[in-house]
Parts: structure tokens; sequence; C-alpha cells
């Protein structure tokens, strides 16, 4: 493949289709899930959360095991099992179980989507060109950024208009769209030629335990992700019961779509500059935004300062993600990309996931002006740690 192949091939469309819809379901749930089994099945608070919370489990679990189904099975395989199985566990939101059954419905379909998403990345670190890689994985990456601004919107619409079961009807309906889009898209097969190159006398290596589930070689810009990505939980768990002690609550509920706004802007920008100059460029003055924004954000006390506290975070958490997965993919070989893409969306998961928890206990001793504030003297740290970690190792490369 040409270097200066076009980015906007019909499979990368698709792909990024198929992305966008699975992201827009799983915002779309999580908004409403914990009303429903609240209101509908007479949930607890706690088994509410849990309801809410399984999914990312569910999501975490099918990371782990996709690479091992995609030595198994292949990719397209792969994917089209796990977007059988995403419809079909969709549908069983009609059905009332109980809680203990959503509580598994929950589960197993988040299972569903963290091997769907995973090959999906997988295909598209392969088809796209090498040298493009950086701006590829960034315009890809904001097909995420839509369905999660696009997610919340239509829930909290749907839900003042429309029932439940009217909204686990579109649910199934984008499933099964994404669905019949996975049966048309080609995916190319690995190169084969690196194996016959071997020498007959070359011993072969066992894998580790550790590399039948993950990327080792990815782990390092991974655990950067982690990091970034509990700074920014806070954020995404809390910005609304923040908005309400601070009086800006309508104002908030143009956040997200003002940082997606944000990350669509600077993405054409940032992608290309990353492969021409090397993750650090970007990666550097990202930290240093996002620090900031939260700082800002701890400050808030009107509506412009609220909204350029989302646009700054997508300039800089949303830059700091595309350019981890970027690194993640680039640190192995193509055989190895299913993995190391699993492996970069297993500590995103965990700390968006996990992050809230912790979080919510540290709210019980703090308010949340001074949880971001912290959590920007964070976001800072993990300047150092990116350093240490990777960024070194990438200025010593660029030099």
């Amino acid at each position: 493949m040409s270097d200066n192949a076009s980015l906007w091939t019909k499979n990368f469309v698709l792909v990024s289709a198929i992305n966008f819809q699975l992201v827009l379901i799983f915002y779309l749930l999580v908004v409403v899930i914990v009303g429903y089994a609240v209101a509908e099945l007479g949930a607890s608070t706690a088994q509410a959360g849990l309801v809410s919370g399984l999914f990312i489990v569910g999501t975490l679990v099918g990371r782990l095991l996709v690479g091992q189904f995609l030595e198994r099975f292949g990719r397209k395989t792969t994917l089209v099992a796990g977007l059988i199985g995403f419809l079909l566990f969709s549908f069983l939101y009609f059905v009332h179980f109980g809680v203990g059954m959503l509580l598994f419905v929950r589960f197993m379909h988040g299972f569903m989507m963290g091997i769907a998403s995973s090959v999906l990345g997988t295909i598209i670190a392969q088809i796209l060109p090498p040298a493009r890689r950086g701006e590829g994985i960034g315009y890809y990456s904001m097909s995420s950024t839509l369905g999660t601004a696009i997610g919340p919107f239509l829930a909290i619409w749907m839900m003042l208009h429309i029932g439940y079961h009217a909204i686990f009807i579109v649910s199934s309906s984008i499933a099964l769209s994404c669905l019949l889009v996975a049966l048309i898209i080609q995916v190319p097969n690995l190169p084969q030629a690196s194996k016959h190159l071997e020498p007959a006398s070359a011993p072969v290596l066992k894998p580790s335990l550790l590399s039948r589930f993950v990327e080792p070689k990815a782990l390092p810009i991974a655990f950067v992700m982690l990091l970034a990505s509990i700074c920014y939980s806070g954020v995404l768990s809390f910005i609304n019961f923040y908005a309400k002690e601070i009086d800006l609550v309508e104002t908030a509920s143009f956040f997200f779509l003002t940082y997606a706004i944000a990350i669509l802007i600077s993405r054409p920008i940032t992608g290309p500059l990353m492969d021409r100059k090397g993750a650090n460029i970007i990666m550097y003055p990202a930290f240093v935004i996002m620090g900031a924004a939260l700082i800002l954000l701890s400050l808030a006390n009107s509506a412009w300062v609220l909204l350029l506290c989302a646009a700054l975070l997508g300039f800089g958490y949303g830059n700091i993600q595309s350019v981890c997965q970027t690194i993640a993919v680039k640190s192995t070989s193509i055989e190895r990309m299913g993995f190391a893409t699993s492996t970069f969306f297993i500590f995103l998961d965990a700390g968006l996931g996990f992050g809230p928890y912790f979080i919510g206990k540290a709210l019980d001793y703090i308010g949340y002006s001074e949880l971001y504030l912290y959590s920007a003297f964070a976001a800072f740290a993990c300047i150092a740690v990116y350093f240490i970690l990777h960024g070194r190792h990438a200025g010593a490369k660029a030099a």
C-alpha cells in the first residue's frame, strides 16, 4: 500500500460508520438504563449503578479475549460474530426478566461490543497507509467523538418524548445496521511473507501468558492513557452534578457537544502533524491544555467559561486519546495490531469505567471544584509519566 494512498476508502468509511453506531448505542443506553432499571424493574440505586457499570466490565473482558478469537477465527468472522451477538442482546432489553437478568444482558452486551470494536480498530490500523496512520486514526476516532456527543443528546430527547420501549427499538435498529454494514466490508489478508523469510533453524519462541491477552509493547502508552482517562472520568461522570451546584445546568447540556466540535476542528491538524513531527509535539501541549482546562473548570462561574473548558478538553484530552491509540498500534507488528488495539482500549475503558467509583469515594470528603483542581494536578503529573514511559524514547528516535 502506497504511503500516499487515500485515507477515505470505502472500507475506511464503512468501518468508521460501524464504530460511530456502536458508540452511539453505548451512550444512548448508558443514559437511559439507570432510569429504566429503577422505574420499570424496581431496582435500587446501587443495583441501577451496577446495571450501568457491568456493560463496561463486559467490554473489558471482551477486549481481553478478542486476541484469542482473532487468531483462531480471523478478523471478518470475529467481527460479524461479535455484531450478531450485539444485536441479539439488544433484543433482550425488550423482555422484563427482572434486575438479575438485566445485569447479565448488560454484561454480555458489553462483551460483544468489546469484541466488535477491538476488531474494528485492528482493521483500521491495517488498511491505513503507514505514513498517514496518525492522521487516519485521528479521523477514525472522530466517529467515536460524534457518538459520544450525539448519543446523550438523543437519549435525553427520547426520554422526554418517547418511552423506553421505543428507545430499545431505535438501539436495536442501529445494531442491525452495524451488522449489515459489516457484511460488505472487505478485510485484506495479513501479510505472510515474514513467516517464509525466517531461517529453518530459527527457534520457535513460545508466547508468554501475558502476550496471549495483551500486547506487552503497547503497555507503556496504554498506562499513560489509563491515567489520563481517570482524570477525564471525573468530568464525564460528574459534570452535570457540578453544573447544578454552580447553576449552569442548561449550559451543561452543550458541554460535550462543544467538546466534540473542538476535536473535529483540531483533528485535521494534529493527525498530519504527528505523522510528520512525531507524537511528542502533540502530547506535551495536550497535557498542558488538559490541566489548564481542569483548573479553569474548578473556577467556572459563567456559561462561557464552562464551554471554554469543554473546548480546551477537546483540544487536550481528545487529542491525547487519538495519539495514544496511534502509538499503541505503531508499537508492534501488523500481525499483533489486534492485541495492541485491545490493550489500548482495555486501559482506556478501565480508566473511564472504574475512575468514577474512586472519584465518587473522594467526593465524600471534597467538593466538585476541588476534585477538578486535583484532577488538573494529576494531568500535569501525566507529563512526567509520559516522558518516562514513551516521550524520551520517541524524542531520541526523532533526533
